[in-house]
């Protein structure tokens, strides 16, 4: 078995699993990010009563 082949094939699955950790951790990092505008974003408003009487009929006779 040559030497430069196992050199060449270990050096490829070193910068493979390297390749792989750097995109775990951008991901990561990227969710860690989203969470954070999520978590940021303001309250929604409060949806109208449904039983509410002010303002659900229009008076057209006046």
């Amino acid at each position: 078995m040559d030497v430069a082949t196992v050199s060449a094939a270990t050096l490829s699955d070193v910068q493979t699993q390297a390749a792989l950790l750097m995109q775990r951790k951008a991901q990561d990092i990227a969710a860690s990010n989203a969470a954070q505008l999520i978590a940021a974003l303001p309250e929604p408003a409060k949806a109208p009563d449904p039983n509410a009487t002010v303002g659900r009929n229009i008076d057209v006779f006046a």
